[in-house]
């Protein structure tokens, strides 16, 4: 009993990943725009957008594309920088995804890049980085 449930699992993970797989090795891709940190593109046969950023991968349909892009002009990141500046950790501004444990941070920078991703600005557009930016500790000797 307990083997023919594993069986089942190993079949339902093995056509996601062949699906998964077909997807990302779309022919016929058209890149929108791009950044240092990614990609946004489109797969002319399937009409299904490709957001490729540092190491996350995003699909979205038409309808999808705008709401994220529409939630990424919304994000307010003086806030969000404020109300987790006490915090350690160098990303402070989340986006939240349908599964409820699963929460993806950015910092100020990485919010930026993403909004001229969908923008369609070009990279030169973009503000210099402050010393604020740069995540770096210095070390005197």
């Amino acid at each position: 009993m307990q083997q023919a449930s594993v069986q089942h699992l190993k079949k339902e993970i093995y056509q996601h990943t062949r699906l998964y797989s077909f997807r990302i090795m779309c022919h016929r891709i058209v890149s929108i725009s791009k950044v240092k940190s990614g990609e946004l593109s489109r797969c002319i046969d399937c009409n299904i957008y490709h957001l490729i950023f540092n190491n996350i991968f995003f699909e979205f349909d038409l309808e999808q594309l705008h709401q994220f892009k529409n939630y990424l002009s919304a994000i307010e990141t003086d806030y969000w920088e404020e109300k987790y500046a006490c915090s350690e950790i160098r990303r402070k501004i989340p986006i939240p995804s349908i599964q409820q444990n699963l929460v993806l941070l950015f910092d100020r920078r990485e919010i930026r890049e993403l909004q001229i991703l969908f923008s369609r600005q070009f990279p030169e557009e973009m503000d210099s980085l402050g010393v604020d930016d740069i995540d770096y500790t210095f070390i005197l000797n």
